[in-house]
């Protein structure tokens, strides 16, 4: 019971030996072609063996890809850390000389308060170096104090009484 495609021409009576022995080879080989077959579809141990190694070619390829991406992966990490790692240290450096000018200019007016303490303490008389003493350690009360006589002398001189 084998299909029949349309390659093979009909079975029809055979007109001579040399024919007969023609369509009989013909028949064995389509025969043979067919037990080829089903012994395939029954050897179930190759088939799978062949499935099996197909799978493992597979999964070595998805290995190598996986080894690929992950690699691409740790070094596009490596750089985007690497990145931020600059960005930070340019950031604390930047920080820091903020910090070192603000100490030093800190420093500079401790040093000038200082001089101004000192020369006032020997140019200064008795009398007045608490107060300019004051004014040099405190020195915007006296501003705002100085502002205000300012005003009231502007006034007074710009509206006399009459």
């Amino acid at each position: 019971m084998t299909d029949r495609t349309g390659s093979e021409p009909p079975v029809t009576g055979a007109k001579g030996p040399e024919e007969l022995r023609q369509q009989i080879e013909r028949t064995r080989s389509a025969l043979g072609d067919t037990v080829e077959e089903l012994a395939g579809k029954m050897d179930v141990k190759g088939r799978a063996r062949a499935r099996a190694a197909d799978l493992r070619d597979k999964a070595g390829a998805m290995t190598v890809q996986l080894r690929s991406s992950a690699a691409q992966a740790g070094h596009t990490v490596h750089d985007k850390a690497t990145q931020a790692g600059h960005t930070v240290q340019d950031k604390a450096t930047q920080a820091g000389h903020k910090v070192q000018d603000r100490a030093t200019q800190a420093g500079h007016q401790v040093q000038d308060r200082a001089a101004l303490e000192r020369r006032a303490e020997h140019s200064v008389p008795q009398p007045a170096r608490p107060l300019v003493l004051a004014a040099i350690r405190h020195p915007r009360p006296v501003l705002i104090a100085g502002a205000a006589l300012a005003a009231i002398i502007v006034v007074s001189w710009r509206y006399p009484k009459k």
